[in-house]
């Protein structure tokens, strides 16, 4: 009960923009699964070259790892935010290093090169939304609106 009465006091536009923010993540998890059990022939019917889905599929474990810290962290941050929970910093700071530990290594072990802008825009965009998610929830906790 004292939940729900803390997810009244948030206003609606927060509470929309957490929603937004958990389906989006939820969106990450599906993306993160399909790169988790991806073969080079999977990923080459998906329309990749034959480069970009060796280098896709041999990337090192730890990109793997940071990539399911940012979406499984920013989805429990945007619910934990959409429950009013404080704890909803925490977790979506954690997601946003995981995304920039990703954009690193997206950097490092040449994805940015192999696949060009458009995987600089997707990543660029996913880091901004985690920062999105983030400043909200400060702003969220400094305004009172989390317990």
């Amino acid at each position: 009960m004292e939940m729900a009465m803390t997810a009244r006091r948030l206003p609606v536009g927060l509470r929309v923009l957490a929603a937004l923010g958990v389906a989006w993540n939820v969106f990450g998890i599906v993306q993160w699964s399909g790169q988790v059990f991806a073969t080079p022939t999977m990923l080459m019917a998906k329309g990749m070259t034959q480069a970009q889905a060796t280098l896709y599929a041999a990337l090192p474990a730890w990109m793997t790892t940071v990539f399911a810290i940012g979406v499984f962290g920013g989805t429990v941050g945007a619910l934990l935010l959409l429950a009013g929970r404080r704890a909803a910093t925490t977790a979506l700071a954690v997601s946003l290093v995981g995304y920039v530990a990703l954009y690193i290594g997206d950097i490092t072990e040449g994805v940015f090169a192999a696949f060009g802008v458009p995987q600089v825009i997707i990543l660029s965009t996913v880091v901004a939304i985690a920062v999105g998610l983030l400043t909200l929830a400060l702003h969220a906790d400094r305004r009172g609106w989390l317990r």
